[in-house]
């Protein structure tokens, strides 16, 4: 069975790995370092790390601060305060003159499960979309977060990264010739008859979903869209192209995060079925993370539902 790792925890990782590489790597937390996962680059190097209590706007000042004097800081907390409560710090300290900033958003969508409607952020990918000069990422497991955070250090300017709370399955690894790159897609599995495009936790669920319509005759194919600002118009115009119809699948809600993102840009190159699987733009609930996903149908199960949905679509426009 493959690695099982939550991306929060590959995140912590991997700035404890980076930090001897990057002497300008600093970390900023906002009273959460042992949920953010940050607090073992805070042991290993405290003289690189400043807990700035639950003060999320200006620990996004002093991170731009920071960066004018040509640190690289990553601030972090839940996404819910990372994007939400300091979005106006994020647009006018931190995008407008393009520093190098990197915010990080744990615990992102509804996977949080008990932590209920206020704390389960669906709204980050849409509004951090929404800035420009942003980058925007969502890496969908452990492997690919290592690489993501690895990138981004290396990347000059500012960017949003979603971390996830739960422990997911490793599915990148086993990809041939695999490499991370920003805003570039990856081809996962292919396919011939519909795309699925997805990004986070997601993916793992696209390629179950892939089986599953396997079985019934339909060909999937499967693209991880973990960047979804820049995206990557590339690999998306050859799917329409190929396929005819897409389906995006997001923990988020569907509005303006990666399935408008798709239906935005393909709209204008190459009009086909867009079918949006994720948050229907209403607000999650409370209960265990697993239920709660299966109560907004985000699961294998749900993307294969819009499959079948958008296989309809796309053979009543070609009748």
């Amino acid at each position: 069975m493959a690695e099982k790792i939550a991306t929060r925890a590959a995140y912590g990782k991997a700035l404890e790995e980076l930090a001897a590489q990057e002497p300008n790597l600093v970390v900023l937390d906002a009273d959460l370092s042992g949920s953010t996962m940050t607090k073992g680059f805070g042991a290993e190097h405290p003289d690189r790390f400043f807990d700035m209590g639950i003060a999320e706007a200006n620990m996004v000042g002093v991170a731009a601060g920071l960066a004018t004097c040509g640190k690289k800081p990553f601030v972090n907390s839940f996404a819910m305060f990372a994007a939400g409560r300091a979005w106006e710090q994020v647009r006018n300290s931190v995008a407008y003159p393009g520093l190098n900033v990197k915010v990080v958003g744990s615990h992102g969508g509804l996977s949080v499960g008990e932590d209920g409607a206020t704390h389960q952020c669906i709204e980050d990918l849409a509004i951090m979309r929404a800035i420009p000069n942003m980058t925007v990422l969502c890496p969908c497991d452990g492997n690919e977060m290592k690489q993501a955070v690895k990138a981004l250090l290396a990347y000059d300017g500012p960017a949003y990264l979603r971390l996830g709370r739960l422990a997911v399955e490793t599915v990148t690894d086993q990809v041939e010739g695999y490499e991370f790159q920003i805003g570039k897609g990856v081809l996962l599995r292919d396919g011939q008859d519909v795309t699925v495009v997805a990004v986070g936790m997601m993916v793992q669920m696209a390629l179950t979903a892939a089986d599953i319509l396997a079985e019934e005759g339909i060909s999937v194919r499967v693209i991880d869209m973990h960047t979804i600002k820049p995206l990557d118009t590339e690999i998306l115009l050859a799917a329409a192209r190929d396929t005819g119809c897409i389906v995006t699948s997001e923990e988020a809600n569907i509005v303006g995060g990666l399935g408008s993102a798709v239906s935005e840009y393909l709209t204008s190159v190459c009009p086909v079925p867009v079918i949006r699987h994720g948050v229907e733009d209403e607000f999650g609930r409370s209960g265990a993370a697993q239920k709660v996903l299966e109560a907004y149908h985000l699961t294998p199960a749900g993307i294969a539902d819009k499959v079948r949905q958008a296989l309809t679509l796309k053979q009543a426009l070609t009748l």
